[in-house]
């Protein structure tokens, strides 16, 4: 029997664990959803990051270094427009404004964002679907002690220095979740949030209209792995925010983020320790290595999760 899963993504640990399900699971049983809070306006063009590196990762194109962006990308445009005196401080490759100029010109005619990344995924040779939390606009603000940031301003232009005092998600209670997602969400036998940061890739999915309630009452199981490994991020911003919410960073504060929207929480082998703590908060615990640098660790972990999906 096949099992659909429905993954919840946003940045790179997002993409890494998208990708190892996608090698596994044909693509009528995996949609990716994917954070649309970051997405922003540069050069009058529409920049989607996460849908990128998420679509990137999956078409075998993504940055190996990075981890985002494309390999082997030239910067010739954007040091042109830094001559004509425009502010460069998102850095745009010359493969990577041909994504946002077709996304741009394929809004302005009338299509959906939805429309938009599958034509573009498509023509990259992406199989599976990957998929905007939202056709509507949301947007990340990061509130901090020099005032409320744009996330890419926080994120990029700041580089995540400003003390962060909350966050929130404009247009997220009035957005409708894509068809796609509407879609999965009925269909799908197990939700997968990858290890993306809780609070800036996670929360804008589920601060969606009505998404949190429906994923609180998910017939199906709902599995997360954690960021956090050993008190520390994998990738981003994560461990330093939570310091500055007055929270430990720990895969334990990570899990209380998930109680009531999470079966089985997924922690490295080297969080055994607090595995007691989580199965407090009422969730399975599985423990198994998370850290996924090679494209086998992708694989693996994302065989764990099907694992778990069908037990």
């Amino acid at each position: 029997m096949n099992t659909e899963i429905l993954a919840l993504a946003g940045g790179v640990g997002g993409a890494k664990l998208a990708l190892g399900l996608s090698k596994l699971l044909p693509p009528d049983d995996l949609t990716v959803v994917v954070n649309t809070g970051d997405d922003e306006e540069f050069h009058g063009l529409h920049v989607s990051p996460d849908l990128d590196t998420v679509m990137y990762t999956l078409a075998g194109l993504s940055n190996p270094e990075t981890g985002w962006g494309i390999q082997g990308e030239t910067f010739n445009a954007l040091e042109r427009l830094t001559a004509y005196g425009a502010d460069t401080w998102f850095g745009l490759g010359d493969k990577d404004l041909a994504t946002h100029i077709m996304r741009t010109m394929m809004l302005g005619q009338g299509n959906s964002l939805s429309d938009v990344t599958l034509s573009l995924s498509r023509a990259l040779g992406v199989a599976h679907d990957i998929v905007p939390m939202s056709d509507d606009r949301v947007r990340t603000i990061v509130e901090t002690e020099i005032g409320p940031l744009a996330f890419q301003d926080y994120f990029v232009k700041h580089r995540c220095e400003p003390k962060a005092t909350a966050i929130r998600f404009d247009g997220g209670a009035a957005a409708e979740p894509s068809p796609g997602f509407k879609r999965a969400l009925e269909s799908s036998d197990a939700i997968v949030y990858c290890p993306s940061n809780p609070y800036l890739s996670v929360a804008p999915i589920l601060e969606v209209g009505d998404v949190r309630e429906k994923v609180g009452h998910f017939p199906g199981i709902r599995i997360a792995v954690s960021p956090i490994v050993g008190g520390e991020a994998i990738k981003g911003p994560a461990a330093k925010l939570m310091a500055e919410f007055g929270i430990e960073p720990s895969c334990v504060d990570v899990a209380k983020q998930y109680a009531g929207l999470c079966d089985c929480f997924v922690i490295d082998e080297v969080d055994r320790g607090v595995a007691g703590e989580i199965e407090s908060l009422g969730m399975r615990v599985e423990v198994c290595n998370t850290v996924m640098v090679t494209e086998q660790d992708k694989i693996d972990l994302g065989c764990r999760m099907i694992e778990i999906a069908t037990e």
